[in-house]
């Protein structure tokens, strides 16, 4: 029986088969922290970790969720990209929703992942080529500091800099 220590030993040993993530959840709810950053990042390194593992789809257990973090048979309340106020209608777009969109927004239904590393351990990236030939590269700097870093494709370069605790999404 093949041993399956990573994504990696998987996608090469089932190569016609595609991994989709699902049900993830990072947080229990909390209505003190709607608004908490960190719940972003942890979304953030998941996602781009899965994909520069193989994954070929990603999405969150509960999407929408109400103003305790529900409901749910169990009664184990959770943190969602949104939550909605019952009472008022109102919609709550928490940090992890941003983060999200990073994805869903600039990386399209059939792209294909390709190659990429970082030279600063620092930030995380994953890049994607979609159909119509532009590549996304979403960057995450999970540091208090801006990083001045090196873009190449091929043999262009160029800088860019992201702000600290930011994701940043760059379509060439």
């Amino acid at each position: 029986m093949p041993k399956y220590d990573n994504f990696k030993n998987i996608n090469e040993s089932f190569p016609s088969k595609n991994m989709l993530f699902t049900e993830g959840c990072v947080e229990g709810f909390d209505s003190e922290k709607l608004q908490f950053w960190p719940n972003a990042e942890r979304y953030g390194n998941s996602m781009i970790n899965d994909y520069n593992s193989g994954v070929v789809g990603w999405t969150d257990w509960n999407i929408l969720l109400d103003e305790r973090g529900g409901p749910n048979h169990v009664q184990n309340f959770c943190f969602a990209p949104i939550h909605a106020n019952t009472k008022t209608g109102e919609l709550i777009y928490t940090p992890t929703y941003y983060y999200i969109g990073h994805f869903s927004k600039f990386i399209k239904p059939g792209a294909l992942r390709v190659s990429t590393t970082t030279s600063r351990s620092v930030i995380e990236s994953t890049s994607f080529k979609n159909k119509d030939g532009k590549i996304v590269t979403v960057v995450m700097n999970k540091t208090d500091t801006k990083i001045e870093y090196k873009l190449t494709i091929g043999s262009s370069e160029t800088i860019v800099e992201i702000a600290p605790r930011a994701m940043q999404t760059l379509i060439y």
